[in-house]
């Protein structure tokens, strides 16, 4: 569901946002941009921007505080139960499951980062980075392969995300409803 907050309204050119997902407030979602299954962006405080053709998985939580917005670029990959506090993802990322992205944190377009790392406050990390550990370091800059995997990442939910704007059906009782 989108939400309005007060004064605070989404602004969304989404093309899926899933029935249980909570959009609320300050948060902007690009073009064919897709927000997943229990995923919770909250601009109560400062905005979120969610780029073009990313995904936000599910279980995700987007957050920010006072003063520092989350940015997220263009074809991102937000994988399941990550949490993005008041940080910035450059264009072409990939966060991996679990990942934990404090207040301030930058990472760099073209970067990987792991699953399960956690990047502390006010830390940056430079563009095509491998990102790993806790706490999260830039290991070393990513392969040809492991950038063009990267790149992959946005364009398949994008195509998912149709699949399941346009296929949807809630089952209840045994019988098809539309969410």
């Amino acid at each position: 569901m989108i939400y309005d907050l007060g004064d605070r309204k989404p602004r969304s050119k989404a093309l899926f946002v899933a029935p249980d997902a909570a959009v609320i407030g300050s948060v902007e979602l690009g073009k064919d941009s897709s927000v997943w299954y229990g995923a919770v962006l909250r601009g109560d405080n400062d905005p979120i921007r969610v780029g073009s053709r990313s995904n936000i998985q599910d279980g995700t939580v987007v957050h920010t505080d006072e003063g520092q917005p989350t940015i997220i670029g263009d074809d991102v990959t937000v994988g399941h139960k990550v949490i993005l506090h008041g940080c910035t993802v450059g264009d072409g990322c990939t966060i991996g499951m679990g990942a934990i992205l404090l207040s301030g944190s930058r990472v760099g377009a073209n970067s990987l980062v792991a699953a399960g790392a956690l990047l502390p406050e006010g830390r940056e990390y430079p563009p095509n980075s491998l990102i790993m550990g806790v706490p999260a370091r830039a290991v070393r800059e990513l392969t040809e392969d492991e950038s063009a995997r990267v790149a992959e990442g946005s364009e398949v939910y994008v195509l998912r995300a149709r699949e399941h704007r346009d296929h949807l059906q809630a089952r209840i009782d045994g019988e098809e409803h539309s969410p």
